[in-house]
């Protein structure tokens, strides 16, 4: 049921992809703001309850629907737990900007890369070298297909749709109090951003084990071990550095950026990035996807037939 749960909320999304501005969205971002709007003076411990209020509640609320559709037919909660995947996913979110980056970098026209990119990344972008262009792509790329791919679907597995949907709110609160106040400097977020570290530990280093396995393994394992730790975010580190060697790529290193260069630690090894590297960073992505549907399968029917042996 989870297996199939996955392939339809994936096959839904391809063809009627769900939009940033949605309604489930925006109530939730709405419910956000008047909890902040309650809760923020400003101090850690406000930070905490207020985070406990924003997740528990929706996920409270979906444990609770899931629940009672089981009495009421068999294909209810699985509808529901179909529904929740669709919202809480998000494939088509991040893919178009990509494959428009791709698409420019082919055809050699630079400015409309620079320009998809900096809308997609909200980062400066008009400075970008060509190289610099591909791997910043590739980064938000692997980013953005573990947020909305691989971490939601990992949760799914293991807690249902209580699962999914109290990892969408815990990114989304990271990303709305814990970037914010971490650049402010303020107390008020910090708890979202460590609460989405814990949260992230076990899948991320799950997602960043099956780019190894369907890539080039050693290389991945290497660029693990001996970079991640250098990355801004060592969570973001270990997925990047694993998924760079996997396809042989080098990512990170420094950025022309508002007149100056940024400078950024080197991930991965190989090759310089360019286009052809992008699709390669689809394929790798596309079968790291493909493993996990078929490991899950695979689980589910020896499931069955132990079931069926006992």
């Amino acid at each position: 049921m989870i297996w199939l749960a996955l392939v339809f909320a994936l096959l839904l999304e391809q063809f009627r992809p769900i939009n940033r501005g949605n309604l489930f969205y925006g109530a939730y971002r709405g419910f956000v703001d008047a909890v902040e709007r309650n809760f923020n003076a400003g101090e850690y411990q406000n930070g905490v309850v207020a985070w406990v209020i924003a997740v528990l509640t929706p996920t409270a609320i979906v444990s609770i629907v899931w629940g009672a559709l089981f009495m009421v037919h068999w294909s209810a909660p699985w509808l529901f737990g179909l529904a929740v995947l669709y919202v809480t996913m998000g494939f088509r979110q991040f893919s178009s900007a990509f494959t428009g980056v791709a698409d420019a970098l082919k055809e050699e026209d630079l400015a409309s890369a620079r320009s998809l990119l900096g809308s997609w990344t909200r980062e400066p972008a008009s400075e970008l070298h060509e190289t610099e262009v591909a791997r910043v792509a590739i980064e938000q790329g692997l980013i953005d297909v573990y947020r909305h791919v691989f971490g939601p679907m990992f949760w799914f597995i293991l807690l249902g749709p209580a699962g999914a949907v109290a990892y969408r709110a815990a990114t989304i609160l990271q990303l709305k109090w814990g970037v914010r106040d971490r650049r402010r400097g303020e107390l008020f977020g910090s708890f979202a951003a460590k609460a989405a570290d814990i949260i992230d530990w076990l899948p991320i280093r799950a997602t960043a084990a099956s780019f190894a396995i369907v890539g080039d393994f050693e290389d991945a394992v290497l660029c693990w071990r001996q970079q991640a730790e250098r990355w801004s975010s060592e969570a973001y580190g270990i997925l990047l550095a694993a998924g760079a060697g996997a396809i042989g790529v080098r990512l990170g290193m420094p950025l022309h950026q508002e007149h100056t260069v940024r400078f950024r630690p080197e991930l991965g090894l190989g090759e310089e990035a360019d286009a052809n590297m992008l699709a390669s960073a689809v394929g790798l992505v596309w079968r790291t996807l493909l493993f996990w549907l078929l490991l899950i399968l695979l689980i589910t029917v020896a499931g069955h037939f132990g079931r069926f042996a006992g």
